[in-house]
């Protein structure tokens, strides 16, 4: 299992500097230049981790990913831990690792500093943590210190963390509730997540107003109830799908049945809430785990059926890694499949070239309005080449970061539609398309930029109406 372990975080090392910043990423550098306790659409830990990664080397792209690639590391060694909980012994640890190093969402997500990769080794962590607890009730303690963190990174945690406590009791775990450090792990919690709540509570809960923005299909990733079943067999690759159902069954039938049944009720209720498909994603390694410790009792010592397995993960891998690793030249993505199923590889090309672009079409002096972070969160990386004023947008936690100055009557808009300036704007003058020049369509290729001049109110009354969310 170290080997396997190893061997996964080398391959993200080697792979992080490829291509460019994701939109989440430059997001979150400019949040953390911003810190607080919370923002309207997130906690503060990954924008914490961008400001601190970027304090250690502001320009290198290897550094700032460091933590994504600990955190998918550490997804990979519970996977691991897990089968070792579950009764697997030496062969079992290492399927379970490998399985999980083989996947297409922790490859992914690993390779990427953003909120999935902390949240899938924050709830990996916690389902071992509580097959521990059977021997000792103490890992209360770690699990409410695991729960308070991950909710610092996402607060959709608390929705598994729930589903699985109520599961425990109601599958015949409540013993491990009964027990005084079962108090301490949710006051642990609480207190570590209130700084969160408080932040929200004070400025009307905004990211309550997101989930539902993002439930009825505002962002990028959203996806519908028929995605949503299909890619489940794809998160962790097709070819793994048996394994993660025998697991599923192999856990029905024993002492934790509480993980079936926590699968079973969180996959309802995210196809019946909107969730993104990857919501699900913690818990396929436990599945797998529970699978990998019944596989290697069937396999025993007979070499040809672990080649024949281990054939399978190792098609896994290159399929996972060509798809969701930056394995091929970017000038070869237009003319491969990557783009059409990892929507997030066309959101790391080109972003200098757009800056570049946008610095070209700004007149002297004028203030930057974009559509989105990712936008903004690339000139404020960029722009300071071309002496580039920090952006402003209506998207998300730019929003709260403030309008334009009032008395600016001249404003380049950036991927911002005709049609939406007409009623902002008294001219409307075109100033270019966006372009990335490798004819890869992402969200920024072919966006407009307009001359917004002479605002028909001032920037702060008009500000309300430019808010997005998603």
């Amino acid at each position: 299992m170290p080997v396997i372990a190893s061997v996964f975080a080398l391959v993200l090392l080697v792979t992080s500097g490829r291509y460019g910043y994701h939109r989440d990423e430059l997001y979150f550098l400019a949040a953390g230049r911003r810190l607080d306790w919370s923002y309207p659409d997130q906690p503060p830990l990954s924008p914490f981790l961008a400001r601190l990664m970027a304090a250690v080397d502001p320009d290198s792209l290897c550094v700032m990913r460091l933590p994504a690639v600990a955190a998918a590391t550490l997804v990979v060694v519970c996977a691991g831990l897990m089968a070792g909980e579950l009764g697997g012994g030496r062969g079992a640890r290492a399927l379970a690792a490998g399985a999980v190093a083989s996947s297409a969402l922790v490859m992914g997500a690993g390779h990427l500093l953003g909120t999935t990769v902390f949240d899938l080794a924050a709830w990996s962590l916690i389902c071992v943590l509580v097959l521990k607890l059977g021997r000792d009730r103490r890992w209360w303690l770690v699990i409410g210190a695991v729960v308070g963190l991950g909710l610092q990174n996402k607060v959709l945690l608390i929705v598994p963390v729930g589903v699985l406590a109520v599961a425990l009791t109601l599958a015949g775990q409540r013993k491990l509730f009964a027990t005084r450090y079962f108090g301490f792990a949710v006051g642990f919690a609480l207190i570590l997540w209130s700084p969160y709540l408080w932040w929200q509570a004070g400025n009307g809960w905004p990211q309550w107003e997101l989930s539902r923005a993002i439930a009825g299909g505002s962002s990028g990733t959203s996806d519908t109830p028929i995605t949503f079943l299909l890619l489940q067999f794809g998160l962790f690759g097709p070819l793994l799908v048996p394994l993660w159902v025998y697991g599923a069954w192999r856990l029905w039938n024993s002492r934790w049945r509480a993980f079936a049944l926590t699968y079973a009720v969180l996959f309802v209720l995210f196809l019946a809430t909107g969730g993104k498909a990857y919501y699900l994603g913690g818990m396929y390694p436990v599945l797998l785990a529970a699978g990998a410790v019944g596989l290697c009792r069937w396999l025993g010592a007979d070499r040809r059926r672990w080649a024949a397995v281990v054939s399978v993960i190792a098609v896994n891998v290159v399929m996972s890694a060509v798809l969701f690793l930056p394995v091929l030249p970017v000038a070869a993505l237009r003319d491969s499949p990557v783009l059409a199923i990892n929507y997030d590889a066309g959101e790391t090309i080109a972003w200098p070239r757009y800056v570049e672009q946008i610095a070209a079409a700004r007149p002297p002096g004028a203030p930057i309005l974009t559509a989105n972070y990712g936008e903004a969160g690339a000139i404020e990386r960029y722009g300071s080449e071309y002496g580039l004023p920090t952006p402003h947008s209506g998207h998300n936690a730019y929003w709260w970061w403030g309008p334009p100055p009032d008395n600016a009557t001249e404003v380049l808009t950036v991927g911002i539609d005709r049609e939406r300036l007409t009623g902002i704007c008294s001219v409307v003058v075109p100033a270019g398309t966006l372009d990335n020049g490798l004819d890869i369509d992402n969200d920024e290729q072919g966006q407009p930029m307009f001359l917004c001049r002479n605002p028909v109110r001032p920037w702060s009354q008009l500000w309300p109406q430019l808010r997005t969310l998603g």
